[in-house]
């Protein structure tokens, strides 16, 4: 039931995610590509609570990895993909 949560409270803007040496902006477009992927990858019926922790995980893994700005599309996919398929493992009942 995913369609009770909005993706779009979730993005960030270059504003919000510190000083990243000039490269904000894509640092920004970074996280909130990983949380269009999460979201478009997680099952239409997923509890709206299990989404909700899902997606909360993005911040506190992702803001802190140097690695962040140099993420492409495969390491966001694989990221979002073993998430969602050990999402025990990451989220507290």
């Amino acid at each position: 039931m995913k369609e009770f949560i909005v993706i779009h409270d979730y993005l960030v803007s270059e504003a919000v995610v510190g000083d990243w040496d000039g490269e904000e902006e894509l640092v920004a477009e970074r996280i909130n590509e990983i949380y269009h992927t999460l979201y478009d990858m997680a099952e239409e019926d997923i509890a709206p609570e299990e989404l909700i922790a899902i997606l909360e995980l993005v911040w506190e893994t992702w803001i802190p990895q140097e690695a962040l700005p140099e993420l492409d599309m495969e390491d966001i996919y694989d990221w979002c993909r073993h998430v969602l398929a050990n999402r025990d493992q990451y989220i507290q009942q």
